[in-house]
């Protein structure tokens, strides 16, 4: 095999980005304290030439370069655009908070960066051994962010449960992958698919590869029962950490789905499918009933994710273009979602207090009426209420399910769902109808974090309102 430059251009945003870590990571050698700034500029700069080449470098007809290892199509465009967008939102939101606590450092941008990279490899993976490199890359740099904060022991003890976890997920995964691998004979997704197509569930070896790959793909998500680690990783790690594991993670996890289950083994979509569709009724029961009774609000996101990880799987498990698409546009909007929500309990958070509790919203609305309204919006988006993306977002899944005749499926969904909306809706009353504590500080916040936390809000509204742009690039994808 001869290694071909042009192959260089289809992964361009990747290269920014790694050179970007690069630079960071040898800048901050010469950086004083005082200059730490320096870190996040260069971030947010390579982020955004990143974006700027992937727009640039997408679109056009499908390409498999490196030897069959990575792929360019509609898929791997928009997922990158998305994880690079929601990465930018992180970042932005995590300065001030790091900043107050003098951990504004390289390391923390570096290793974030690194953790794009891994998602970024997963959205453009052709082959099991491809997204597994891509899948480890990104999980060994947050297992370091959630011990980010060395003075804090709920932090280590996150970090160590998540080790521990995570390793007990690859090991399945790769477990997995190695069954499919004596299978087929082939790690790449186009020849397992035609092997499996050829040879069915004959073949017991198939049968327990699938069976252990949807327990790493479920331990991934943090879908029931494959949850454990989901609270109290978000519940210790400091919130920075949290910010940029809860959000564009998910739609790299929503590749790795994609690209194991779609590409390579399409044709056993029959044996998968009961698979995720007791994730999926389990998630969603769980997550929704356990949320009710936190009184820690990270604890509360965290099991509103197992929830909203139920929906996606519905997407999933329909098997046809629309329920991909959907599923695609479920782990788009939810990675926004997470983003700005953690985003406001991050401008909540001051030097010596983290805002964690629900408690700690309590006359929101009196401190900063907009950052208010933004947090609003996207309560009401995650409950799924009108005319934000988040009912969208419900409606196109159930959708999915209802036209594979599984009504009773979509049910289930919308009575979880009608369930979530009380402790989604109770942060707003949290936020406008309780008074402040008293002699609360006013919100200390810069122009920056306003702006991003204005466009996260408001690209939820828009996209509730105006669905069809995000909608047809992801249905494109599929097609």
């Amino acid at each position: 095999m001869q290694f071909d430059v042009a192959n260089l251009i289809a992964i361009l945003p990747e290269i920014a980005v790694l050179i970007t870590a690069c630079l960071v990571l040898v800048v901050d050698l010469y950086l004083q304290d005082k200059n730490k700034d320096v870190n996040h500029t260069l971030t947010l700069i390579g982020l955004i030439i990143a974006i700027a080449l992937t727009g640039v470098v997408g679109g056009g007809d499908r390409q498999i370069f490196f030897d069959g290892n990575l792929i360019q199509d509609g898929i791997s465009d928009l997922l990158k655009g998305a994880i690079l967008v929601v990465s930018v939102l992180g970042f932005i939101y995590a300065r001030p908070w790091l900043k107050d606590r003098d951990m504004l450092v390289g390391e923390f941008y570096v290793l974030g960066l690194f953790a794009v990279l891994g998602m970024l490899v997963m959205a453009s993976a052709n082959s099991f051994l491809t997204v597994y490199l891509g899948l480890e890359l990104q999980a060994l740099s947050l297992y370091a962010l959630v011990a980010f904060d060395r003075e804090s022991k709920k932090g280590a003890e996150a970090a160590m449960k998540y080790f521990v976890l995570g390793a007990l997920g690859s090991g399945m995964l790769l477990y997995g992958i190695s069954m499919l691998y004596g299978a087929t004979g082939s790690v790449e997704f186009g020849a397992v698919a035609q092997a499996v197509s050829e040879q069915g569930m004959a073949n017991e070896v198939l049968v327990f590869g699938i069976v252990f790959l949807v327990i790493g793909i479920g331990f991934k998500f943090g879908a029931v029962p494959f949850h454990m680690w989901v609270p109290d990783i978000y519940e210790g790690a400091p919130t920075p950490a949290v910010l940029i594991l809860g959000s564009a993670p998910k739609i790299a996890a929503f590749a790795l789905a994609t690209r194991m289950l779609v590409d390579g083994l399409q044709e056993l979509h029959a044996d998968w499918q009961g698979m995720l569709l007791i994730l999926a009724v389990l998630s969603m029961g769980l997550g929704n009933l356990v949320a009710i009774a936190q009184s820690n609000i990270k604890r509360m996101l965290a099991y509103s994710t197992i929830s909203h990880v139920g929906f996606i799987f519905l997407g999933l498990l329909a098997g046809s273009t629309q329920g991909y698409a959907s599923a695609m546009f479920y782990a788009i909007v939810y990675a926004l979602m997470a983003a700005g929500a953690f985003g406001i309990l991050l401008i909540l958070s001051r030097k010596g207090f983290d805002a964690e509790t629900l408690e700690d919203l309590k006359g929101l609305n009196d401190r900063d009426a907009w950052y208010a309204a933004m947090m609003t919006i996207i309560m009401f988006s995650m409950a799924g209420v009108p005319p934000t993306v988040g009912f969208m977002a419900k409606l196109l899944v159930l959708e999915a399910v209802i036209r594979i005749d599984l009504l009773w499926l979509a049910l289930v969904a919308v009575f979880f769902s009608v369930i979530g909306a009380f402790y989604y809706l109770r942060v707003i009353k949290f936020i406008y109808f309780d008074r402040a504590v008293l002699n609360a500080p006013p919100l200390v916040t810069t122009g920056g974090v306003r702006f991003a936390m204005t466009f996260n809000g408001l690209i939820l509204l828009m996209l509730g309102l105006f669905p069809t742009a995000l909608l047809s690039l992801c249905q494109s994808a599929f097609i």
